[in-house]
């Protein structure tokens, strides 16, 4: 599929919707296909982007013929993102919404990284992967302890829960979560995909957190969103970096149409739930009109032609989401005390002892008994005897394998991965006292 090959259906006036087409019936919360509801979570942060995208260009263009036509775009772009958005029903909880979040960040990104060609990029995944895995692990123990909802309901057996690397251990210094930009107009276009669609699915995730995680009640839980949510700037700015910044926003605009085509197309062809599919397609529809928009205003304003930035302009293999248990597993065994020093990721042991991240995770975590993720494990712990999890077999990591002992050391402190190994028990008051010595 090309879809520069494609013709536009419609005017981009015609191709708005009517109120009536943009209230959407929700789906099903505890019915609903996992898959499903991460296509329609991952579209609306697409859809997202590309509103705060045009309104960025908008007040960086001195030219309003050309606002005009970016402010046309962009009202359709608002529509299919409350037609997204709206798919979700009001009786889903936040805390289930955010399972949800957290399941396509993991299988999102594990899909990305199993077919990203550039090593830098594909490590820039892997590295935050494992954290968006221990994301999960946390809030659906959190999901239970509050609500008393296993997440396997929500889930299914799609996807494992089970610790990451340890939350507490995701703190670094503001510093080291930039990394190296791509070139857009050199590298394989999976790449430039890779990096656009997860700068835009964390950011929304990212958002997400930051305008919803004051309603959670008091406690606990309404304290892992704001740990939570300082760690999803850490993820935009990890995977923003990945964006070219010498593209002008002509060539960005051209760039996020054609993601938005693939996208969609891909859903468009994956899409189990007949309902939802016919909303892809519609949406595709209306994204190759962008599309062609965008590359028109883009030889009339800067004189290039649209096979200058995107030579072939065929959709690479198309985003089928699956489970990717044994991806993640093998990522979990070989990185999981990793941590980054500027643009590189190493291990943790591997530091100097004075390292800016070490000062940096004590001074923002204090006492380690007071850390949000950690007392929504400990509280469970206590509640049930053991944690919350869901297994095909042991963690990978003998250090992560205690039900009933949260691992506060693995990835943070030096050696951690090698003296807990034996069994994994740990005091609070030994960790607290490591923190202050760090």
């Amino acid at each position: 599929m090309n879809p520069f090959d494609e013709k536009p259906t419609k005017s981009l006036e015609d191709m708005m919707l009517d109120w009536k087409e943009l209230a959407p019936k929700p789906y099903d919360k505890l019915e609903a296909d996992p898959y499903t509801k991460a296509r329609i979570i991952l579209m609306n942060g697409i859809e997202v982007e590309a509103v705060m995208f045009g309104h960025n260009f908008h007040r960086n263009c001195e030219n309003n013929d050309l606002r005009r036509e970016i402010a046309l775009v962009r009202r359709i772009e608002q529509g299919q993102q409350k037609h997204v958005n709206w798919l979700s029903p009001s009786n889903e909880t936040t805390l289930e919404l955010t399972i949800g979040y957290e399941q396509l960040a993991v299988d999102l990104t594990a899909w990305l990284a199993m077919h990203e060609p550039d090593e830098y990029a594909k490590a820039c995944m892997d590295f935050a992967l494992l954290e968006d895995f221990d994301h999960l692990y946390r809030y659906s123990n959190l999901l239970k302890f509050d609500e008393d909802l296993p997440a396997h309901k929500l889930v299914r057996d799609t996807i494992e829960i089970t610790p990451g690397r340890p939350t507490i251990a995701h703190h670094r210094h503001p510093f080291d979560a930039v990394r190296m930009p791509r070139n857009a107009k050199t590298a394989d276009i999976r790449t430039t995909l890779g990096a656009l669609i997860l700068t835009a699915g964390e950011q929304q995730t990212m958002n997400f957190y930051m305008n919803l995680g004051n309603t959670v009640p008091e406690g606990a839980g309404r304290d892992l969103y704001q740990e939570i949510g300082m760690v999803e700037e850490e993820h935009v700015t990890h995977y923003g970096s990945l964006l070219d910044p010498s593209c002008t926003w002509l060539q960005n605009m051209l760039l996020r149409e054609y993601m938005e085509c693939y996208l969609y197309y891909s859903f468009y062809e994956t899409e189990v739930d007949a309902y939802t599919k016919k909303i892809w397609g519609h949406h595709f529809e209306q994204e190759v009109a962008h599309l062609h928009k965008a590359a028109e205003l883009l030889q009339k304003y800067e004189g290039m032609e649209w096979q200058q930035l995107i030579p072939e302009g065929e959709f690479p293999e198309l985003l089928d989401f699956h489970p990717t248990k044994d991806y993640v597993r093998e990522v979990l065994a070989e990185q999981v005390t990793l941590t980054a020093q500027d643009e590189e990721f190493v291990e943790v042991d591997d530091l100097p002892n004075d390292f800016r991240f070490f000062s940096w995770n004590a001074h923002v975590n204090g006492r380690v008994q007071d850390v949000p993720s950690h007392r929504v494990i400990r509280d469970t712990q206590k509640k049930d005897g053991e944690d919350y999890r869901l297994e095909d077999a042991e963690s990978p990591i003998p250090e992560l394998r205690s039900r009933t002992e949260d691992n506060t050391k693995l990835g943070r402190i030096q050696g951690a991965g090698h003296d807990l190994g034996k069994g994994g028990a740990q005091t609070e008051e030994v960790e607290e006292v490591e923190v202050v010595m760090a």
